[in-house]
């Protein structure tokens, strides 16, 4: 299974983003979408699953929920928007993590990307960036990967160039 991450897109889609999610069995959204055609444009793509951040007002928010726990070929997945700094969880995250004892706990808000392992929690950090052009960040990022027999594998950090609207792509 091909699962394209992406998160704080604040309202930008791209065909840029669009070409790197095309071949994707799922795409998960990791708050901050912006605008609720982002989920349109997404869900075309491929099935949705999405989270809300700091920044999404109601059409996104009656769309999506603060959390979801997912499981796929026997990994759980754990995703919401601010999770805190890594190994650094905030009362909510650990929680969370505490309950549902996932193998991927996945979050935005950051803007950096971020793929580290968690030994004392047993599970896979991952934030995948900010895909969309407002922040701090310099290089839009996404990521890709595989969840083969509940392990995940092949993982892709995708740069999509500067955040830049005067890029040249």
């Amino acid at each position: 299974m091909k699962i394209g991450l992406i998160s704080d897109t604040h309202g930008h889609m791209d065909e840029r983003i669009a070409h790197h999610l095309e071949y994707c069995d799922e795409i998960w959204h990791a708050g901050d979408v912006g605008k609720a055609s982002v989920l349109d444009d997404l869900q075309k793509i491929a099935p949705l699953h999405a989270v809300y951040g700091n920044i999404d007002g109601t059409e996104v928010r009656n769309r999506t929920t603060e959390t979801i726990i997912l499981d796929r070929q026997g990994l759980t997945i754990a995703m919401t928007h601010i999770a805190g700094a890594f190994g650094k969880y905030n009362p909510s995250t650990r929680e969370l993590i505490r309950i549902h004892k996932p193998g991927l706990m996945i979050c935005g808000h950051s803007h950096i990307l971020k793929i580290k392992f968690d030994s004392e929690n047993n599970l896979l950090f991952l934030n995948p960036g900010a895909a969309g052009r407002s922040g701090f960040h310099h290089i839009r990022t996404l990521c890709r990967f595989d969840i083969i027999e509940g392990q995940v594998q092949n993982m892709e950090a995708i740069e999509l160039g500067s955040r830049s609207s005067q890029a040249v792509y």
